[in-house]
């Protein structure tokens, strides 16, 4: 299967090259907010604003006497960032995202080059008005060439070029295995079968004494001095490693359970809702819908069947074996007896059987089925 896919490498530039890099996301940045602020007036003098009409003022704009640095970086980049707005604009009348949002400075920032604005050549990578090949930090093989690229700095200061390749993904053999599970915090993920439940990974929780200290001693540097800039640096590396520590947990999660089951069921939580309560910092910590996001997509790769159980499904409050729905099932019950079978359920592994029996159906899979 032929699919898109972006190889993310970490680079160590010189002190030249961060210089460039550095003027490079300036601008990039400058032109961004110029271009959302100008279609924000565009709009509210009634005129319609698109990607040739932002390039004609951006071409308009370089000759302008007060931004003619403009000129010192790439037009490819500055083209790019026209791209990403008008992505933006159209995420947001799809209603896939919010309203475009100014780029601030002290942010990751990032630049993205077409095939036109790099060169790659023996494992040698040049970007355009920058002399000097990339010291990249080549982790593996890339599957072709690359028909863009994007140049980033995190909050913490490190660099990465991530590159765009087509890249053939072969289905992985069938197997007669199924997955299904119930989300949470008590457990991270409660199993249909009678395996135990998988306990949460704490990531932020096991370091947030070190955050909260790290926080106060930012919040005491004077606003715009050096020891203030070093405190924000030890801040956004902690908080990096916290990212770094949970993303390489659900990518390994993930690609375990669609290489061992055929078909994996999940749940459709409002996760936007539930970070509104007082548990947002816990299922922030837990990234429900990024292992969601994860395995959608990897389940399309890798030729398997993913399915979710709608939003509103009853799979708390319904008996798995006989049916039976209960009107109204407080949380703090977390387990209970069914009135018409009397079979004793665990709150979370009943709703990961009625998940299970959910997708059997709904994937075509007639007739229940017990873990």
């Amino acid at each position: 299967m032929p699919v898109k896919r972006a190889f993310r490498f970490r680079f160590y530039p010189t002190a030249e090259q961060e210089q460039r890099l550095a003027q490079h996301f300036g601008c990039v940045r400058f032109v961004y907010n110029h271009m959302l602020a100008r279609r924000e007036q565009r709009y509210k003098d009634g005129l319609k604003s698109s990607y040739v009409d932002d390039a004609a003022a951006l071409t308009a704009l370089k000759q302008t006497p007060g931004c003619v640095w403009l000129r010192e970086v790439s037009i490819v980049a500055l083209q790019a960032s026209l791209r990403h707005l008008e992505t933006a604009y159209k995420n947001f009348f799809a209603r896939r995202a919010g309203f475009p949002r100014f780029k601030r400075k002290r942010a990751a920032q990032s630049y993205s080059l077409m095939r036109n604005g790099f060169n790659l050549r023996d494992g040698k990578l040049t970007l355009a008005k920058i002399a000097a090949p990339l010291d990249v930090r080549w982790s593996r093989q890339l599957p072709g060439t690359p028909s863009s690229l994007t140049v980033s700095r995190d909050a913490a200061g490190r660099y990465f070029v991530s590159l765009l390749c087509d890249d053939e993904v072969a289905p992985l053999p069938v197997c007669d295995k199924l997955f299904a599970a119930d989300l949470g915090l008590t457990h991270f993920l409660t199993f249909a079968d009678d395996q135990p439940p998988l306990s949460p990974p704490k990531f932020l929780a096991e370091l947030l004494h070190r955050v909260r200290r790290l926080s106060r001693a930012l919040s005491r540097k004077q606003q715009g001095s050096k020891n203030r800039n070093k405190a924000r640096q030890r801040l956004a590396r902690l908080h990096a490693r916290i990212a770094d520590s949970r993303k390489d947990f659900l990518h390994k999660l993930s690609t375990q359970l669609i290489r061992e089951n055929q078909a994996v069921f999940m749940e459709d939580l409002c996760i936007k809702g539930m970070m509104r309560s007082h548990l947002a910092r816990s299922i922030g910590d837990a990234a429900w819908s990024e292992l969601l996001r994860q395995l959608a997509y990897k389940a399309a790769w890798y030729g398997r069947t993913y399915w979710q159980a709608d939003r509103f499904f009853a799979s708390s409050k319904t008996c798995h074996a006989c049916g039976f729905k209960h009107k109204s099932l407080p949380l703090n019950i977390r387990q209970w007896a069914c009135p018409a079978c009397g079979e004793i359920h665990d709150r979370d592994r009943n709703a990961a059987r009625n998940i299970l029996n959910a997708g059997l159906l709904a994937t075509g899979t007639a007739g229940r089925a017990e873990p």
